[in-house]
């Protein structure tokens, strides 16, 4: 079976629950969604994760990268920004790049932040960038998905964000889990297609 791989880095938990949900909408479509998350990185360059998490996702690799046809990107917002773990690991990806293995294949991102203005499309604007180089395809949510008139707190053209609130509280809303599920149904659409 074909597999999308859901790439993403969460310190609280809503970025990960937004990559359940389009985990969700590709699986609707009949593709094989994988999970997966990067290690958090630390400021004492010593100190490293364990190669298997304790508790969670487990952690993506290169090779899932070249495997999948098509891949979902999320991070919390840090500073109008993705998150260092999730571009750390990107980083890593320079053989990948040389290679062509990402080249023509559709990708989309999303994220979610603890204030309303703290940088959600602009998180979701840089997070392309990286994968534009790798010459793969960025889809977002086109405004026939008729949620995106609706929200209130999170969901762009760009991705699906979500707003957790200063204590990380807020659930995701209706709109938000429909823009996430929408936004993976029209990932492995795209990716059947391209296929």
């Amino acid at each position: 079976m074909d597999k999308i791989l859901v790439l993403y880095y969460s310190s609280s938990g809503t970025t990960r629950q937004l990559a359940k949900l389009i985990a969700r909408g590709i699986e609707e479509q009949g593709l094989e969604a994988i999970i997966r998350t990067v290690p958090r990185i630390s400021a004492n360059t010593e100190a490293s994760e364990n190669s298997i998490p304790d508790s969670g996702d487990c952690y993506a690799t290169q090779q899932e990268l070249c495997d999948c046809i098509g891949l979902a990107v999320g991070s919390p917002t840090r500073f109008g920004n993705m998150a260092a773990p999730l571009k750390y690991f990107i980083d890593q990806t320079s053989d990948l790049w040389m290679n062509g293995k990402l080249a023509g294949k559709p990708v989309t991102f999303f994220s979610s932040s603890s204030s309303l203005h703290g940088g959600q499309e602009s998180t979701l604007l840089t997070m392309m960038i990286p994968f534009l180089h790798h010459g793969m395809l960025v889809s977002g949510i086109p405004y026939s998905e008729t949620a995106l008139l609706h929200t209130e707190t999170g969901g762009t053209p760009y991705g699906v964000t979500h707003w957790a609130g200063s204590e990380n509280n807020n659930p995701i809303s209706d709109v938000e889990k429909k823009l996430a599920i929408a936004q993976g149904k029209r990932l492995a659409q795209l990716a059947i297609k391209l296929k």
